[in-house]
């Protein structure tokens, strides 16, 4: 089915073109991800980068803003943005690190634990709506092959992820 087809005019001509492009169809993924976990975590008032964040600083505690960036696939600057407000929040703290005095490690506040605890039934409720979409057996071809897509291209992009 055409994207959005219902809702043009008789004499528009089609955009399936664009709509069937596979980039095009990720971003689109992508927008209704964000949207739908915003949706389902409005309440707590945090984006999908900041959940990534507190989700990887509370499994590898200690990490700098250029290390975190590398775990999620973020360059420097949009990883500084993100640790910026997650310490205007109060949800981590900077330190400097005792053995390279340039280097601040980012560590979880009981706050960030809180709101990382807060989150983790959104996350959850947010994931099964996207895969709803989908038969269970759907669903999960559907993640093994964007792991396998994610996988094949992680390398060849400015911003890999380096767990």
């Amino acid at each position: 089915m055409e994207i959005g087809a219902e809702n043009l005019p008789a004499d528009e001509p089609s955009l399936d073109e664009l709509y069937s492009r596979p980039g095009f169809m990720l971003r689109r993924a992508h927008q209704i991800s964000v949207a739908v976990f915003l949706e389902e975590a409005r309440e707590l008032g945090v984006t999908t980068s900041q959940y990534g964040a507190l989700f990887v600083l509370e499994k590898i505690g200690g990490l700098d803003i250029a290390g975190l960036g590398r775990r999620m696939g973020m360059d420097r600057s949009t990883s500084a943005l993100v640790v910026s407000k997650l310490e205007a929040a109060g949800w981590i703290t900077l330190d400097t690190n005792p053995d390279d005095r340039r280097r601040r490690l980012i560590h979880l506040t009981p706050a960030g634990r809180e709101i990382l605890n807060a989150l983790a039934i959104p996350a959850v409720a947010a994931r099964e709506r996207l895969l709803s979409a989908f038969t269970p057996e759907e669903a999960r071809d559907f993640v093994r092959l964007l792991d396998k897509f994610v996988g094949t291209f992680n390398s060849v992009i400015r911003t890999p992820i380096d767990p």
